[in-house]
């Protein structure tokens, strides 16, 4: 039976696959009710896990991901990421970027958790790593801050966008920047923060796609390009690009982030 928690939610909910997306199919799908319980059940789950950290370190902000595509085929687990934070009132948020479906363009959203988890999952899991002390308070100034937030914010989305470039600017690259934006007072452009990333030890992952692979790719979709990847690099067949999997690895590596720790139904 659906707690009390679950039938507000859903109110504010049923319309939550809405048409902007992490880089997924813009094929057009009725939320299942099975996936309604199960996304809310998630989110519900998660903002236990969230405040039963908050009460235990007094972290207000996370960094949150989940798996809305198999990426098995890459070595990868999760494909998008955002920061979550505790509000003043109680209630954790999501700030994250979203492509804008069928277009190359992409934009900031705030969401609850249910909003975050109901966007058609490949699986119904979750991770998150609370970013170190120090940390804390820089992010969650810039995370609530309405023009901090959107500093480094690339119109131009693309999916597989080259890490240290800025012609385009995928979810994972905004929310990796955005941190290095808040660690650094001198970090205000993306370069900077590239530069930042880069001197902290950051390393993309690198996807293997073949010339046919990619060249169907960019033709059909409107959030996929590869011209902003060196040529050496692109025409070797290696595409370096921000994922989840890299960021928490990073940032559990140097000390920037606790260990991910997962939460599946």
């Amino acid at each position: 039976m659906k707690t009390q928690w679950h039938l507000g939610l859903a109110l504010l909910c049923a319309c939550a696959v809405t048409a902007a997306h992490a880089g997924r199919s813009c094929e057009a799908r009725p939320l299942t009710p099975q996936a309604l319980e199960q996304g809310l059940e998630l989110a519900q789950r998660m903002a236990q896990a969230l405040d039963a950290e908050f009460v235990r370190s007094g972290a207000r902000v996370v960094v949150l991901g989940r798996a809305g595509q198999d990426l098995s085929k890459y070595q990868l687990r999760w494909s998008h990421l955002g920061w979550a934070y505790k509000t003043t009132e109680g209630p954790w948020r999501v700030l994250h970027k979203l492509n804008q479906c069928g277009t190359g363009h992409g934009a900031l959203y705030r969401q609850g958790l249910g909003e975050f988890f109901l966007d058609d999952l490949w699986r119904h899991e979750a991770v998150w790593s609370v970013p170190a002390p120090l940390l804390q308070a820089p992010l969650y100034a810039v995370l609530t801050d309405p023009a901090r937030s959107v500093r480094l914010n690339e119109r131009a989305y693309n999916m597989v966008a080259y890490a240290w470039g800025t012609r385009y600017q995928q979810s994972n690259q905004w929310a990796l920047e955005t941190l290095a934006l808040a660690a650094d007072p001198g970090v205000t452009t993306r370069p900077q923060a590239q530069a930042w990333l880069g001197f902290k030890g950051y390393q993309p992952s690198t996807l293997r796609l073949g010339p046919m692979t990619r060249l169907g790719a960019s033709s059909t979709s409107a959030h996929i390009r590869f011209d902003d990847h060196p040529n050496a690099k692109r025409f070797s067949d290696r595409i370096e690009t921000v994922t989840v999997d890299s960021v928490l690895d990073w940032m559990t590596r140097t000390g920037l982030g606790s260990a991910p720790q997962q939460l599946v139904l």
